[in-house]
């Protein structure tokens, strides 16, 4: 179970990104998280595995406190946490295997990864991996040379290579079609399914939410404002939807848009 506990940040500037965020994931949850641009969703993913630093609260994860851990305890925990990030975050130069290597590095001499040397099973592991989003066929190719789809799904190879126990997606499909978003989450849910594996991922799509969510948190403006399943996504109101997304945000069939209002 992960348990954040009332999760504050600020940064430098003064920007308070979260503020006393409080909420529990159960193994095998696939958690949405909703929101504005700006209402601290991807603060919210870094802060679970310490890309970013908290100012106050815990995050407790199957009874360990990732907020306390040493440099040499966070790079263990952070084996078995996959991320995947909107824009893929891949070296465009390097080829497709290299790509999804690097999601080994913390299992590996650090030194082997930077002269390109892996073991023969992690290469392996690596083919699996392709295998398992459909994007064998690519493992040569530089990453330069894949549609944004085909990027995506080696970002979800590379963290599979962590062998994870959780996932956190800052909106993975953000920069793709709806065809393709469809696609990529169909991925993540057969993990969720048949890995039981803990999925986080933030998404603005409510027909995506409906769709793929176990369970969805909202915030806006850095705070917790909701709470619910999918079935409650179904049956948001009004007022609900303001609340996640502001007064003057109306709703655009299953998109949370936000128009300002005639």
């Amino acid at each position: 179970m992960l348990s954040v506990e009332h999760l504050t940040k600020v940064y430098s500037t003064g920007t308070v990104a979260l503020k006393d965020v409080s909420f529990q994931v159960q193994e095998g949850e696939f958690l949405v998280v909703i929101g504005l641009s700006g209402s601290g969703k991807s603060t919210l993913l870094r802060c679970i595995n310490r890309l970013v630093e908290p100012t106050e609260g815990r995050i407790v994860w199957d009874g360990v406190d990732i907020t306390a851990a040493s440099e040499a305890e966070l790079r263990r925990i952070r084996r078995g946490i996959g991320m995947i990030f909107q824009h893929f975050n891949l070296v465009d130069r390097s080829s497709v295997l290299t790509n999804v290597l690097s999601g080994r590095t913390g299992y590996v001499n650090p030194w082997w990864s930077l002269i390109n040397f892996w073991p023969l099973k992690d290469r392996e592991m690596a083919q699996a991996a392709l295998e398992r989003v459909g994007i064998r066929e690519k493992i040569r190719n530089r990453a330069d040379e894949l549609s944004g789809g085909q990027k995506q799904r080696v970002g979800i190879a590379r963290a599979l290579m962590q062998e994870p126990k959780m996932i956190l997606a800052d909106e993975p499909v953000a920069s793709l079609d709806p065809v393709l978003a469809y696609s990529i989450l169909s991925y993540l849910e057969k993990l969720n399914q048949e890995d039981n594996m803990t999925i986080i991922c933030s998404l603005h799509y409510l027909d995506l939410v409906q769709r793929y969510a176990t369970r969805v948190i909202g915030l806006r403006e850095g705070e917790l404002v909701y709470h619910g399943s999918r079935e409650d996504i179904s049956r948001l109101t009004d007022d609900e939807f303001k609340q996640i997304y502001g007064e003057e945000a109306q709703r655009m069939g299953g998109v949370a848009g936000t128009q300002v209002a005639p």
